[in-house]
């Protein structure tokens, strides 16, 4: 029985190698045809993606310096998926974080401010995401809609807080074109940067690393998690063995706005938009941390080398700009990309599905 489950497995690993090497190879050849068409170099698109995010100096660590952010919002989309919940509003839950965070600190400098700064934008987006746990419980209103919904509600909030100078709007009177932006934050309230072979990158990064593996712990070691997995597998069976859905679905969506709201911070801090909050700060960090979460189907450790896939898709498509590509046409081969790493976990999903199913008819 084990040689048989043995030889499954490495069959499944096997499909999904092939599959990821197929849905890659079809995307780079229709990226390069749509160059080409468009009158770009088709030839480089391979080499200007990996001469951005790697191969070029200084490149790596700025792959890495992408990645982290979307690594820790997918952790956050991976605690809500284990207890069945569906969190799709990282997006606004950055921006809360990163505002709220920097309410705080351009009001004070130093390791203390910076690091209360950080807490109180990960209480933010705790806070942000608890609404939809409140409607979800309460008013049995879904998840789904609620998330989305307060995207829109955050960035009109988020945006307002930039139009004060008693907020968050910039307060210096000598600098120019200061609409729309907060005060810089000063050098003593910013992350320390890790500097490797020429590479420059945040420690946000090494804290991303250490959060997915005691995410991975939690989920997979602890009572917690146990009962997360209990809720999201069966709520009626896990109600009758004692576990409060109400708690841990609402536990688990606060965990995971929160998670999102100290990425915004960590961004704030790690120097995005020159240590600055603007309008589209998130730069679509929370919508890209949920697809890693989506590539990864659950599994923390797993994000971490996604969440880096992800991350020189961003370099490298700045880069593949630089070549005369235009805007438009680097966006779609993005696009194109990230459909790739999303097919194969689709199919083993559906696979799975189908597999269970067949089984739980036999049964009967």
């Amino acid at each position: 029985m084990s040689e048989s489950v043995a030889e499954d497995r490495r069959r499944d690993l096997i499909t999904v190698i092939a599959l990821y090497a197929l849905c890659i190879g079809v995307a780079l050849a229709a990226s390069a045809v749509l160059v080409a068409v468009t009158g770009g170099p088709w030839r480089s698109v391979v080499s200007a993606l990996i001469d951005g995010s790697l191969r070029k100096p200084g490149r790596w660590g700025q792959t890495l310096s992408e990645a982290a952010p979307l690594l820790i919002v997918a952790l956050g989309a991976i605690i809500a998926g284990r207890s069945g919940l569906v969190n799709i509003g990282q997006e606004g839950q950055v921006l809360v974080g990163a505002a709220c965070m920097a309410l705080v600190a351009t009001r004070g400098s130093g390791p203390l401010t910076l690091l209360v700064a950080l807490l109180v934008g990960a209480l933010a987006g705790a806070v942000w995401s608890a609404i939809a746990a409140v409607l979800k419980f309460g008013r049995k209103v879904p998840e789904v809609i609620t998330t989305l919904l307060l995207v829109f509600v955050a960035s009109q909030v988020t945006g307002y807080l930039l139009t004060r100078q008693s907020l968050l709007l910039d307060r210096d009177p000598n600098r120019p074109n200061r609409t729309q932006t907060s005060g810089q934050l000063d050098p003593e309230t910013r992350l320390p940067v890790i500097r490797v072979f020429g590479n420059e990158f945040p420690i946000s990064v090494v804290i991303g690393v250490l959060l997915a593996i005691g995410c991975a712990f939690v989920l997979n070691r602890m009572v917690w998690g146990f009962k997360l997995r209990m809720v999201g597998q069966n709520p009626r069976t896990a109600q009758r063995a004692g576990v409060s859905v109400v708690v841990a679905g609402s536990l688990a969506l606060a965990v995971g706005g929160g998670l999102a709201g100290l990425t915004g911070g960590l961004m704030l801090a790690g120097g995005v938009a020159n240590y600055r909050y603007t309008t589209g700060f998130s730069s679509n960090v929370g919508w890209e941390g949920l697809l890693v979460a989506l590539v990864a189907r659950n599994r923390p450790l797993v994000a971490i080398p996604i969440a880096v896939i992800f991350g020189a898709l961003r370099t490298g498509s700045g880069f593949l700009a630089s070549t005369g590509v235009g805007r438009e046409i680097v966006d779609i081969v993005r696009a194109l990309l990230v459909l790739a790493l999303l097919a194969p976990s689709a199919f083993m999903f559906l696979r799975e599905r189908r597999r269970a199913s067949t089984a739980a008819t036999s049964r009967t």
